[in-house]
């Protein structure tokens, strides 16, 4: 007999213009009031901080901040340690994925839930139950499911356009996460989830089919931002991270590790995409189009990598997860092959 599968889905999402002043109540009908803590970083306290503590104060809501500047396992075990003293009632991660993805773990940890409000869409996290641990070893690690998801667009909007463009690599990388995910299902008679893997790839042909159209009149922030949050569900719905995380994510993991600080996890995970694709059979060329109209990178000069950091993930990257498969169990790559393959595809 196998074991339940299990979903953990967020409660409410509420996605709206300069809605920021509304947190408060969002939380409240989320928690019915309580202690909040903000776990967030310097700059977006610095410019959000005002309007945040005036909206939970308004909500009756007491509230304690804590900031943090990286997501690595000494900030995590800090995070705990610290917020476990406030009795959340809920524990909020404001900002990027360092402070999305600590509040998650945090919460995870304390059996506490959690909200996340992002400020930016450069990834598929806000909505995920997945969390990023920096170390020597960076890999994924499973946590729990947001309670709320809170966005407001015109934070997203005032974010750089890179973070944007990032956000749709994570995106386009769907394609090759679900047929990874197909290819492990047929080698191994893994599960594989029909359902959130069609969720999966529709927010990616949302990116496929419209880059075009964002290159000539800019991004359309709130389909994004929706896409983003649907991949997030996808994973949800999985129970793990399959619909979203293939071959690619591992070439991204290597690079964190061999190149670390160097380019941004959807623009390593789309250039990764481009690759992986060329190894399915699948059209890399309208895949790097793609990337290229939305501002996404599509070589690894673009990202200040070396060629030589872009052959080592290439070749490491299935030994970071090897119980995961993907195409790189297929087709097993050495530093001559994956030089071809990153020259053939552009990528260097």
């Amino acid at each position: 007999m196998s074991a339940p599968h299990v979903m953990e889905l967020p409660r409410r999402i509420v996605i709206g213009d300069g809605n920021i002043g509304q947190i408060g109540n969002f939380l409240v009908h989320l928690v019915d009031g309580g202690h909040v803590s903000l776990v967030s970083g310097i700059h977006v306290k610095r410019i959000l901080g005002s309007m945040i503590e005036a909206s939970l104060k308004a909500s009756g809501m007491t509230y304690h901040w804590h900031i943090f500047e990286s997501n690595d396992v000494e900030s995590f075990s800090m995070a705990k340690n610290n917020i476990v003293q406030d009795e959340p009632a809920v524990i909020v991660g404001m900002g990027g994925g360092r402070s999305v993805d600590i509040a998650k773990m945090t919460a995870t940890s304390l059996h506490k839930p959690y909200v996340s409000i992002p400020t930016a869409a450069s990834h598929d996290g806000m909505a995920s139950p997945f969390v990023s641990v920096k170390g020597d070893r960076p890999h994924s690690s499973v946590a729990t499911s947001p309670l709320g998801v809170f966005v407001d667009l015109d934070i997203i909007r005032r974010a750089p356009p890179r973070l944007l463009a990032s956000g749709c690599g994570d995106l386009v990388a769907n394609i090759i996460a679900v047929r990874d995910w197909q290819l492990g299902h047929e080698r191994t008679g893994e599960y594989y989830g029909r359902y959130s893997a069609s969720l999966a790839m529709m927010s990616a042909n949302i990116i496929m089919e419209n880059a075009a159209i964002f290159a000539e009149r800019g991004p359309d922030v709130r389909l994004i931002v929706e896409a983003l949050i649907s991949a997030g569900v996808a994973s949800c719905i999985a129970g793990s991270s399959r619909p979203c995380s293939g071959a690619e994510h591992l070439f991204s993991h290597a690079l964190d590790r061999i190149s670390p600080g160097r380019g941004l996890h959807g623009e390593k995970c789309g250039m990764g995409s481009i690759i992986m694709a060329k190894l399915h059979g699948l059209d890399w060329q309208g895949m790097a189009a793609a990337l290229k109209s939305v501002g996404a990178p599509i070589t690894a000069a673009d990202i200040g990598i070396t060629d030589g950091d872009v052959v080592r993930a290439l070749c490491v990257a299935q030994s970071l997860r090897p119980n995961r498969y993907t195409i790189l169990k297929d087709i097993s790559l050495n530093e001559d092959s994956a030089r071809r393959l990153a020259m053939q595809t552009g990528v260097i």
